[in-house]
């Protein structure tokens, strides 16, 4: 029988307590427990979480997987409601938008959230409305330069970056006080993208037309990088610009495929179980959050990732 130390060069080491940071696939027997254990990979898994309580898409989105936000969206009409997540379900705040929209960007926390562009409902035109939300209410300031819906945001409350096109291709970054408009524009036009990361280091993915683009950004110039696996449009995104997860989106069929990104490239993860467009993201790559969308119908499906990790686990003969 060939033993361990042949297939890989080395002894099983022989160990009073479990090592401090083991590599992938590192094994040794714990004497202490008698236990063999190794540091195996675990694969990413999405599971349901708690159910909007107005289904809808196209949200502003801020936060993380335990204290997330949506605001506005699309649910037949033009919604201004605002609700709260705190990782198990979702509470309607009494803090409505001071004006109803879809197709809105966001950034920042769920206390500290900005919710920007969009598309309103009567007259239906983009719009250049900006709002801040302190956890309480929603205050409306300084608009951006430039009208657009259903383009990508990022960064915090008070250093947020707009990106995309819809209807105009550019770049505006928020201080806090006011929008600039920024000289760099994205090289690959769209709209229906999905983007994360910060003000000076960003990431936008996917879009419509029906495409796979991804685009780094590092505070002032676009830099196509290596594309999708599947190209989608209106897709959720989450994480930062080395450590980001697309989900979801038209292909131009509703798909619940998952990608994750490495800094690199991308790789194809764990699958949704409800496949959707028009859905959002908030949290990280470790830790994302993927709700609301539309397919045959507006959905209120809250799903949590949890991405791949490295575990010690007990190595048995089964």
């Amino acid at each position: 029988m060939t033993t361990f130390k042949e297939i890989r060069g080395t002894a099983i080491q022989s160990v009073s307590s479990d090592p401090t940071n083991p590599e992938e696939g590192q094994i040794w027997y714990n004497n202490t427990i008698g236990v063999l254990k190794g540091n195996l990979l675990v694969a990413a898994a999405w599971a349901s979480g708690g159910n909007l309580n107005t289904a809808r898409q196209l949200m502003a989105n801020a936060g993380t997987q335990t204290a997330a936000l949506v605001a506005g969206g699309d649910d037949t009409l033009r919604s201004s409601a605002t609700e709260l997540y705190n990782g198990t379900s979702w509470t309607t705040s009494p803090a409505t938008l001071p004006l109803a929209r879809y197709g809105i960007s966001g950034a920042g926390t769920q206390t500290a959230a900005l919710a920007f562009g969009g598309l309103r409902a009567s007259p239906s035109v983009a719009v250049t409305n900006s709002d801040s939300f302190n956890g309480t209410a929603w205050t409306a300031t300084p608009a951006l330069n430039s009208a657009k819906f259903n383009v990508a945001g990022c960064g915090t409350q008070t250093a947020a970056l707009s990106f995309g096109s819809g209807p105009a291709n550019v770049t505006e970054s928020w201080n806090g006080s006011s929008w600039t408009t920024l000289p760099a524009t994205m090289n690959t036009a769209r709209n229906y993208l999905a983007g994360c990361g910060t003000q000076t280091a960003a990431l936008g993915f996917g879009g419509n037309p029906v495409s796979a683009a991804t685009e780094s950004w590092n505070g002032s110039t676009w830099t196509s990088v290596n594309s999708l696996n599947t190209a989608r449009t209106k897709l959720g995104g989450a994480g930062i610009q080395t450590l980001a997860v697309a989900f979801g989106g038209n292909t131009p069929t509703v798909t619940g495929a998952t990608e994750a990104w490495n800094g690199t490239s991308w790789t194809t993860s764990a699958t949704m179980a409800t496949a959707r467009s028009g859905l959002v993201g908030a949290g990280t790559q470790a830790a994302g959050l993927g709700t609301g969308g539309y397919a045959s119908g507006y959905k209120n499906n809250t799903e949590e990732f949890t991405g791949a990790f490295l575990s010690a686990k007990k190595i048995t003969t089964s």
